[in-house]
């Protein structure tokens, strides 16, 4: 599938277990993996990074075969769950990033372009969280509260 804003082909990411049956040899039972998952969150860690970290350092391939549940889920149910999801954030943390180089470089006009790119991205975004009704149906992304809603 092409990408957003250009003409070329995405790069490839990783892929997924090939069965999604849990593996014999996994020595975790779902009650630890659900108790870690709640840990890494309070400590402040987003639901990719808390996936990335128990499959490189606990061998843990896929949350919901095991738990049958997704992170998301569990973390909702604990009430740890963040107001803005985590794509649309880290797209306002983009475009707040380079909102603060073009106060200082007034010129350059990539960046502007690459702001119109990314600006357009979390419109599109908002748009598809209102009507699935993650976010209320009255917000709206400003640059000015982008600041705000990353915390």
């Amino acid at each position: 599938m092409a990408r957003m804003h250009t003409r070329r082909k995405g790069q490839s990411g990783s892929k997924r277990p090939s069965t999604l049956q849990v593996p014999q040899w996994l020595d975790k039972d779902a009650s630890w993996i659900e108790k870690t998952i709640v840990e890494m969150a309070k400590g402040g860690s987003s639901p990719s990074m808390i996936g990335m970290t128990l499959r490189d350092q606990y061998g843990v391939p896929l949350v919901k075969v095991v738990t049958g549940k997704r992170i998301s889920e569990i973390l909702r149910e604990n009430n740890l769950q963040r107001r803005v999801p985590e794509d649309l954030r880290n797209m306002i943390a983009k475009a707040t990033a380079i909102r603060r180089h073009l106060e200082g470089s007034k010129k350059d006009l990539v960046s502007r372009r690459g702001l119109q790119l990314v600006e357009s991205k979390i419109h599109r975004l908002s748009r598809y969280y209102r009507q699935t009704r993650v976010l209320p149906a009255d917000w709206k992304y400003s640059p000015e509260q982008a600041a705000v809603l990353l915390r």
